[in-house]
Parts: structure tokens; sequence; C-alpha cells
């Protein structure tokens, strides 16, 4: 199956004060839902070894994958994680010039 670009939405709140929440959002290559699923979950899990251990958290990772802002007292439901197809929030710009 071919790669495509997918998004993957999840869910976090902060450990402490629960009436604060948001959404930590992935995106990168997979073939499928659930792939794109589980890459993101692992890069999140490296990320989050690498900044406990005072690592640097890694880069990009193949496919386009990676973990920043990662924030140590916000958790992310995992359970709750939503995937599809990325797209791009600037595809509505022209690439043409325009005038004001």
């Amino acid at each position: 199956m071919p790669l495509r670009y997918f998004e993957v939405d999840v869910p976090i709140h902060h450990t402490t004060n629960r009436r604060l929440k948001g959404v930590h959002v992935f995106t990168g290559e997979a073939s499928s839902k659930s792939e794109a699923l589980r890459i993101a979950h692992e890069v999140y899990d490296a990320a989050l070894a690498a900044q406990q251990a005072g690592l640097e958290v890694p880069g990009r990772q193949a496919g386009g994958w990676g973990a920043r802002g990662l924030r140590p007292d916000w958790a992310l439901d995992w359970q709750a994680a939503k995937a599809g197809p990325w797209n791009d929030p600037y595809s509505w710009l022209s690439h043409e010039p325009f005038e004001l």
C-alpha cells in the first residue's frame, strides 16, 4: 500500500489542573490509520524517554514523524487518539502574487 501523509490528534490535559485541555498533533507518512497511530505513539515514547533522561529530543524521524513541544505536566490520552489524512491548513493560499 502506498504511503500517505497522516495526522494523529491526541487529546491532552494538564496533570494538576484537569480543566486545561488541548490536542497534541503528530504528522507523517504511513500506509494506514492504525500504522499512523502506532508510529506517532512510538515517536512520542522515544521523545519522552529522551527528555526524562536529560537528552535532546530526537528530531524528525523517517517519514517526517517527530515529537516537539513536549510538556512535562501534560498527559496524552492515547485511547482517544484519532488518525486521518492530513489536510494542509494552508492549502487555500495561492502561490500566485496578488494585490491588496
